[in-house]
């Protein structure tokens, strides 16, 4: 579960998305394809031809190109298409060999990878085992800071047991470690290059020297980046459409959109729901919506307060409109959450999706029986603190949303103004959530598999924000990550679910597509949350020949 900038910062993050229709995720969850009248779709058209350079737009510029620490949509967005990882999480959400070609699993806690041969850096040297220690090891070391420093916890040793191979030990079972090799934990970069570039790698200074299908070739600091082609990239069928890719940085969701539709931006992802309809009907390209993992909550962060009656909790997401708030929040394009983790997080077995997703009830709003509930906890008129920003206009329209609801049932609801920066710092300093009850984030997968978002409800983790703690909970979710099976382990995610809802230590709001803007002289993208792992950057090129 992480939390985008433009909602805040928080746990640990996303997962790749879609450009064929094989999984359950790929396809629009029941309702969702009315109201608004959006279609989920996996992908844009094919490109027809080449292209020499296109313009992205990012709504921020990255804060570090360094793969350690990117934690957020414009870095990863970035290095999707210039470092890559031990595993690849592909368009139709399964994980598949990536930098290693094969891996086996001798006993329940020892991983082994046999690397991909003749793959080079950008700098021509060719990637081996030690440059795959190294990598993974400086997401260990604290020094280094790594935000994903956490999924390496069960992590013994990795060590160099061949020319192309490696080894890791676990002190105990842990399937979502693997799986997340295929995100940033499993990143690799040249040793040498890290090295060589000390404290000023991954910022304007220092250089990258990576595998992926674009290099790194220009970092100008507060006007944009550029990416130009790797000829000697390994994989064929990703093969770069385009010579290179600039990056520009437009943080005003009005200007972006003017970007858009003057042809100064030829594209990009997570679009702003207040220029939906304008873009929609502009004739200056197409806005697509594409699959996503990831769902709007209120997260819990005071357990000894207000919320912490469980009467209070369930009074309160009773009382969401959370049809109205889809209007107001996503220009009408999503649909009330079920449950913390999104439908499209529960793509890892998508035969299962209906079974173990689909079958959970609508949210109900039911505003009568919140306010009884409330005075059965003898909560009337007893306050509740809630985070509001001016970030993103999605953070004012469930804030309002949480606050007027609140008061329709005797709840004292008061909002508390955090500017931008400090919204980003609730998530990652405990000391910045003192005084608060409710926080809005967004939590998605890297992964597609659904108990990588449930881990950070577990008693002391990092993301567990109110630091809630349930025995049942905790042991539900280890007897789910001690299992390898798939089939198996996502049946097990299901009661681990089951008391995520009953006990509500986060309050699902509502789910949402991805969203791209295309203008009209390129196509070829994957439209779905794909862009943080899977080199989109490569399939994009000329929508005519």
């Amino acid at each position: 579960m992480r939390t985008p900038r433009f909602i805040a910062l928080a746990c640990t993050a996303a997962l790749a998305a879609a450009l064929t229709a094989c999984s359950g995720a790929t396809q629009p969850p029941p309702g969702t394809a009315g109201g608004a009248g959006f279609e989920v779709t996996p992908t844009s058209p094919a490109a027809k031809g080449p292209l020499s350079s296109f313009t992205w737009s990012l709504y921020a510029e990255p804060y570090t190109l360094d793969y350690a620490l990117a934690y957020d949509f414009p870095p990863n967005t970035v290095l999707a298409n210039v470092c890559e990882q031990l595993l690849r999480v592909t368009p139709d959400l399964k994980i598949e060999p990536g930098l290693a070609v094969k891996w086996a699993q001798p006993d329940p806690r020892t991983l082994v990878y046999t690397l991909r041969p003749g793959v080079t850096f950008h700098d021509g040297t060719v990637m081996t085992a030690d440059d795959v220690v190294a990598s993974l090891k400086r997401q260990m070391d604290p020094a280094t800071g790594s935000p994903w420093g956490s999924a390496f916890k069960a992590v013994d040793s990795i060590e160099k047991s061949g020319p192309l191979e490696v080894t890791i030990r676990l002190g105990k079972a842990d399937a979502l470690f693997h799986e997340l090799l295929a995100a940033s934990p499993g990143t690799v970069v040249s040793a040498a290059s890290l090295a060589k570039e000390g404290k000023d790698y991954g910022t304007p200074k220092g250089g990258l020297n990576c595998t992926g299908p674009y290099a790194l070739e220009k970092w100008a600091q507060g006007d944009s980046i550029t990416l130009k082609k790797h000829g000697k990239y390994w994989d064929a069928k990703l093969a770069p459409k385009s010579d290179s890719v600039k990056f520009t940085f437009v943080e005003d969701s009005a200007a972006r959109a003017n970007a858009f539709l003057s042809g100064t931006a030829d594209g990009g992802y997570m679009v702003p729901s207040s220029s939906f309809a304008q873009l929609r009907t502009s004739g200056k390209g197409r806005l697509y919506f594409g699959p996503n993992t990831g769902a709007y909550n209120l997260a819990v962060t005071d357990f000894k307060g207000t919320l912490g009656d469980l009467r209070v909790r369930k009074a309160l997401s009773m009382a969401l409109d959370r049809k109205n708030i889809v209007k107001a929040a996503a220009g009408g394009v999503g649909v009330p959450a079920k449950a913390p983790a999104a439908r499209g997080a529960w793509s890892l077995v998508p035969e299962k999706t209906a079974s173990l997703f689909d079958t959970l009830p609508e949210p109900a709003h039911d505003v009568a029986a919140a306010k009884k509930l409330i005075e059965e906890a003898g909560a009337t008129g007893r306050k509740v603190t809630l985070a509001t920003s001016t970030l993103a206009p999605e953070i004012s329209v469930v804030a309002n949303a949480v606050q007027a609801a609140g008061r329709q049932i005797g709840l004292d609801v008061k909002l508390q103004p955090v500017s931008p920066d400090a919204y980003s710092n609730l998530f990652v300093d405990p000391a910045a959530r003192d005084g608060l009850d409710l926080v809005i984030t967004s939590g998605y997968d890297n992964t597609p598999d659904p108990l990588e978002f449930y881990q950070y409800l577990r008693t002391g983790d990092f993301g567990n924000y109110g630091n809630w703690s349930d025995a049942e909970y905790d042991l539900a979710f280890d007897r789910a990550n001690t299992e390898y099976d798939p089939v198996k382990r996502t049946e097990l995610t299901a009661k681990v679910q089951e008391i995520a809802l009953a006990e509500l230590p986060i309050i699902p709001v509502y789910e949402a597509p991805h969203s791209v803007f295309l203008g009209k002289r390129i196509t070829g993208a994957p439209t779905g949350i794909a862009q943080l792992y899977y080199p989109w950057a490569a399939t994009i090129g000329a929508a005519q020949s």
